[in-house]
């Protein structure tokens, strides 16, 4: 067993962090592809798992987005917190956080809508990012100024608060607590207050109202990064059997609130939070006893240098047309494998690509830090 270093980085943190942005930057094409070609049934039944339900209903591919937003908050505790040990006061440290938040949300705006001067009709502003700088942002200043019992208070208030908010509610015209995408009252709020265009036409995944339980699981990644942080050699076993006990338990409490708050990524329902939260826990717990206790690291190197420069690679869509690069570099293999199977092959070397330039930067020690 390896010793636990409370103030070292967390390998498993950037596997994890790795392995989520893995599929965000096209592995979940395989699965599409395989399908397609095969029209296996099992093939047909994963594929499906890496597509977004279209309004109610969960599938893997959920747990994506918060997940990323989770170990956000997991990393809160070794970067914040050992700040604050080292004598930095809250108010020292507030600016550091409401900058990368509100640099988060202006690289969201760009991601969405690239360089470019557009009507304000055409333009989108809430996005992935935005959702992820501002939850990362007002979560950190709770752990600022809360402390844990504090923090554990938010926590529950936020998803309790959304839900009876979304019960006693709705969009003019139908009853409250309706949630469906027209009736909801976060979807109406979005409608009348953001300026552009809504994602969905009159919704928006990442509006205003759906940002609050977002807060709760970035603060669910902060409670995680603080027991990690806090754990010892001795007792780092019961640490993780307390992560992944509680995880499973937040999973099961999900279950049953879903039965009047339906588990719903659009709206980020606080049932959603708590399943994803659930899971996420699960996964942490799971990888950090793996490769940071048992010291299992090497397999895990390939997803740390995606999980470094993580937002890095989501932004170089924006501005690098990897399709392009790919096709410059293997064009010849593609042709040699022919059809069905070349569109598999190029995703494969698609991915090659894309991680071969950040193992590049690995080697020259660049990294986008925000």
């Amino acid at each position: 067993m390896m010793p636990v270093d409370k103030n070292q980085r967390l390998y498993s943190l950037d596997v994890l962090r790795g392995i989520d942005m893995f599929w965000i930057i096209g592995a979940e094409e395989i699965f599409h592809r395989l399908a397609e070609i095969t029209h296996s049934p099992f093939w047909e039944a994963l594929s499906l798992q890496f597509t977004h339900p279209l309004w109610d209903g969960f599938a893997f591919y959920d747990t994506i987005f918060p997940l990323f937003l989770f170990l956000a908050g997991v990393a809160t505790p070794y970067s914040i917190g050992k700040q604050l040990q080292n004598g930095k006061q809250a108010n020292q440290l507030l600016w550091r956080v409401v900058k990368r938040g509100l640099i988060l949300v202006l690289l969201g705006v760009i991601y969405n809508n690239g360089l470019q001067l557009l009507p304000l009709s055409e333009v989108r502003i809430p996005s992935v990012l935005g959702r992820i700088g501002l939850a990362y942002m007002f979560a950190n200043i709770i752990y600022l100024y809360f402390k844990p019992r504090g923090q554990l208070i938010w926590f529950a208030s936020l998803l309790i608060g959304y839900w009876l908010l979304l019960m006693f509610t709705s969009a003019p015209g139908f009853p409250a607590g309706t949630l469906s995408i027209e009736g909801n009252f976060a979807s109406y709020i979005d409608r009348m207050t953001i300026p552009g265009h809504l994602y969905r036409g009159i919704h928006d995944p990442e509006g205003i109202l759906s940002t609050l339980p977002a807060i709760s699981t970035a603060l669910l990644g902060i409670f995680t990064g603080t027991m990690l942080r806090n754990t010892t050699k001795e007792n780092a076993r019961k640490t993780v059997l307390h992560i992944l006990a509680t995880g499973a338990l937040l999973i099961i409490l999900a279950q049953i609130w879903s039965l009047v708050f339906p588990i719903n990524k659009n709206l980020w329902t606080s049932s959603f939070a708590l399943q994803c939260g659930g899971i996420s826990m699960i996964l942490m717990g799971s990888f950090y006893y793996i490769i940071d206790v048992l010291g299992y690291q090497k397999w895990g190197f390939f997803f740390k240098i995606i999980g470094m420069n993580s937002i890095l690679i989501y932004m170089s869509s924006v501005f690098i047309n990897w399709l392009f690069t790919t096709n410059a570099m293997f064009k010849w293999l593609f042709q040699m494998a022919g059809e069905p199977y070349n569109v598999l092959i190029m995703i494969f070397c698609l991915l090659a690509v894309q991680w071969g330039f950040l193992y590049f930067l690995y080697k020259k020690g660049v990294f986008l830090r925000v």
